[in-house]
């Protein structure tokens, strides 16, 4: 960093989980594995099995997308954090890191929204849903949702790269006018954290009256156990998102702001696959297909066959 009190700054030292501490780099690399290994088994799940080639699973292949992509933003520096007595990062650096995980977070808030009323479409207008959730509008959707979250990070990317900083490089850290930056980051709580909550929480008030007028207590329990991972999904994400990006309280604790990055980051998007593959039957179901197969193909059975 230059001199003075407003520098311009080209080093960042990062201080949470930057100690030379050996038990958290394990426990973040096991959790990071974790990620990768359950994300990657939706995804090659969802590839292989022709029973998951509908909207749900599509969209659910790319909520495993996300997930991995935004914990490889940030999960492999803070393992070199973990390790190393002094952790920094370039300010470069850090712009890129921010654009890319707001952009995943961003995206994946409004693929939330897209699940719910993919689930809305289908057990409140079951007749129409084939024609409401086909292959052009399922991409369109999202690619939108794609788009909304790289637009949203551009705005905050851009807007943090103009501020002047007092050392230790965070929004109330800042000289100058922040107005501005705290003003998108308040739009955006609204706009794409907010405003995504509400669409799936009427979504789900519309499905919930809808289950209740199912006759049975099969039918009822049937349709409200294709929506419970996602609702659980949903659930621990805008309770950890709301707490990560509403944090302007120059007196909010370093330590708990570290805990909640890494329960955003790191855990939470190691739990959806194992909330998807423990709730879902048709997710068990593919696995073991997808196994089955695999043995049956396995040495000394394939030269019987014929490939056309």
């Amino acid at each position: 960093m230059a001199g003075g009190n407003q520098t311009q700054v080209t080093e960042i030292q990062l201080l949470s989980f930057s100690q030379g501490q050996p038990f958290l780099f394990l426990l973040f690399l096991a959790t990071y594995l974790v990620t990768l290994l359950g994300n990657s088994a939706i995804l090659t799940l969802v590839l292989l099995d022709t029973h998951l080639h509908n909207p749900m699973y599509f969209f659910l292949s790319h909520l495993s997308c996300l997930d991995i992509c935004y914990s490889t933003v940030t999960v492999p520096k803070v393992l070199a954090n973990s390790l190393l007595p002094r952790a920094a990062i370039s300010y470069g650096g850090c712009l890129a890191q921010t654009f890319f995980l707001m952009s995943c977070a961003g995206a994946e808030c409004a693929l939330l929204a897209v699940m719910a009323y993919d689930r809305y479409a289908a057990i409140v207008h079951p007749l129409h849903y084939a024609h409401a959730m086909r292959g052009a509008a399922c991409w369109a959707m999202v690619t939108g949702c794609w788009l909304w979250g790289a637009l949203d990070s551009a705005v905050h990317t851009l807007l943090a790269s103009h501020l002047s900083f007092c050392g230790a490089v965070r929004l109330r850290a800042a000289c100058g006018n922040t107005w501005p930056s705290q003003a998108a980051l308040h739009a955006a709580s609204v706009f794409m954290g907010f405003g995504p909550f509400l669409l799936v929480l009427g979504s789900y008030l519309r499905i919930l009256v809808a289950v209740l007028a199912v006759p049975t207590a099969a039918g009822r329990h049937k349709a409200f156990s294709t929506c419970s991972a996602h609702l659980l999904v949903v659930t621990l994400y805008f309770v950890t998102a709301n707490l990560n990006y509403n944090q302007l309280n120059a007196d909010y604790p370093l330590l708990a702001d570290a805990v909640v990055s890494v329960l955003f980051c790191i855990v939470t998007p190691a739990l959806n696959p194992l909330i998807y593959s423990l709730r879902n039957q048709e997710v068990r179901g593919a696995l073991r297909r997808v196994l089955s197969g695999i043995q049956a193909t396995g040495p000394g059975l394939c030269s019987d066959r014929h490939v056309s």
